[in-house]
Parts: C-alpha cells; sequence; structure tokens
C-alpha cells in the first residue's frame, strides 16, 4: 500500500509543550499527518507549523471524539485507505503504528486496537487503581458493545476504508472509545488486538483520562444501554 494513504490523526487540546515531541517521532513515518485542534488556547498553531502536516482547528473546544471524527472526515476526503487514531500526549510509540497496519494490509482486520496489557512491560508499569478501573471498563464495554478486549479505551488504534466509512462517532467527548467498539460490532467488522507500548509520563498522567471521568463514562454507558 502506498504510504500517501495513510493517515495518523491526531487530537490536540493545549498540547504545546508535548506536541514537538511526538511529531518529531511521528515524523520518522512515511505517512500523513493530521492534527486536529480542539479548541487549544495555547501556541499549538506556532508549533505544528514547522511540520509536514495537515492542520485543522474546531473553534471551540468539543472533545475527543469530536476532534478524531473530524480528523477522519479530513482523511476520507482524501481518500484514505488507513486511519491511524494516535494522542499526542507522548503515550503512545510511534514504532507501534507499522504493528496496527499491519494485519490491515494483510487483509486480516478491518479495525486494528492497542492493548497494553498484550504488552508484558506495558502491563506492569499501570497504576494499581487505573488497572482495576480497566479491568472494570473491559466488562462495562462488553455489556454495551458485545466486544470484550483486553484493553479498554486505548486510543491508539486503526481503522481500514471499510471501518472508516462506517465508523461516524457521535460521542463527542471521552466515551468514543466505547462507541467506536459498538460500532465495530453493529457493522460486522473484523478486528483484532495487537500488543503496545504506553509510556507513563507526569505530563500523560496529569493530562489523560482521570479515575473519577472513568466512572462517569461507565455510568453513562451502563444508562446508554438500559434506555436502548
Amino acid at each position: 500500500m502506498e504510504p500517501s494513504k495513510i493517515f495518523i490523526v491526531v487530537p490536540v487540546f493545549n498540547e504545546a509543550t508535548v506536541i514537538e515531541q511526538t511529531l518529531l517521532d511521528l515524523s520518522t513515518l512515511p505517512y500523513n499527518i493530521i492534527i486536529v485542534d480542539d479548541g487549544s488556547n495555547d501556541d499549538i498553531k506556532k508549533v505544528v507549523k514547522n511540520y509536514p502536516v495537515l492542520f485543522i482547528s474546531h473553534a471551540v473546544n468539543l472533545g475527543q471524539g469530536a476532534a478524531l471524527q473530524t480528523g477522519m472526515e479530513l482523511a476520507k476526503k482524501m481518500d484514505a485507505e488507513i486511519v491511524i487514531h494516535f494522542d499526542a500526549d507522548g503515550q503512545h510509540t510511534a514504532t507501534d503504528i507499522n504493528k496496527l497496519v499491519e494485519p490491515i494490509i494483510n487483509n486480516e482486520s478491518d479495525i486494528v486496537f492497542g492493548s497494553r496489557f498484550l504488552n508484558n512491560q506495558s502491563s506492569q508499569n499501570i497504576p494499581f487503581i487505573k488497572k482495576i478501573v480497566l479491568q472494570i471498563a473491559r466488562y462495562v464495554n462488553w455489556f454495551y458493545t458485545g466486544i470484550l478486549l483486553s484493553d479498554a479505551h486505548n486510543g491508539l488504534r486503526a481503522l481500514n476504508k471499510k471501518a472508516i466509512s462506517t465508523i461516524v462517532i457521535s460521542e463527542n467527548k471521552m466515551a468514543h472509545a466505547s462507541e467506536i467498539l459498538y460500532l465495530t460490532k453493529k457493522n460486522n467488522l473484523r478486528y483484532k488486538e495487537v500488543p503496545v507500548t504506553i509510556s507513563y509520563t507526569s505530563y500523560s498522567k496529569k493530562k489523560g483520562q482521570g479515575i473519577l471521568n472513568s466512572i462517569n463514562i461507565l455510568i453513562h454507558l451502563i444508562f446508554k444501554k438500559i434506555d436502548s
């Protein structure tokens, strides 16, 4: 597959202090990079302009799910064959991207999910409370979506053209990760997990999804399932 048909979508919100290292890592790959600025009020645009990326922004902060959908819409217009979701906060590793892309290129999967629990080093480094919440979230996701993955709410994933066109994110905020699973099941998409590395820096811990927010998402999904 031509590298020009592969797009990495990176949602950002006030990430000016860390985005440069993320872009340096991603720039080692021959793929297109789409930065979606979700209403930041820092100097993100000034930093990003020094790199060969596609830059698009929301006038106001809508949430990570909305930013990912905006990036996928742009990738679709550019006839993308594969889209990768990649967080901006430094917790993901650019070298993992080819592991996600490979099952799609080999026509083994429509969507590939990264899993920190399939990587012994990453799973050992997970804070204890977060590990418990993530394990509970696995079963809430299964209750809501019918899919039981080894990891929950891992932001690193890859989608082929079929998945890009059938997965339309309407959950603007962090519940989009569970919605993607729901749409995967609903549209009978082939899926697979691959081991990836998650780096728990002081910044990513502070910026990432907090325990209380994770619990709020679980409650939201449970009530949404009951109401459906």
